[in-house]
């Protein structure tokens, strides 16, 4: 199983989409709320060069946002 960690916030309705959309598919992953943890944000901002939430990174490949498509290629997701 590939090892998926999400840099998200709870009021951030496609980081809530994105993690449904994981247990769905039985998908086990790391949730980190970056509202409440200050070195994870910086982590996050440094490995995208972004602020934004979701940040998605599979076997440190980073994703930007809910990209269905690009996520479900990484984790063989047939949808």
């Amino acid at each position: 199983m590939p090892k998926v960690k999400i840099y998200s916030t709870p009021t951030c309705p496609y980081c809530v989409t994105l993690k449904e959309f994981l247990k769905e598919h039985n998908i086990e992953f790391e949730d980190i709320d970056v509202s409440q943890n200050g070195g994870a944000f910086r982590e996050m901002v440094a490995k995208s060069d972004q602020t934004g939430v979701p940040v998605v990174e599979i076997e440190g490949q980073i994703i930007v946002g809910f990209d269905k498509e690009k996520i479900s290629k990484l984790l063989n997701i047939q949808d």
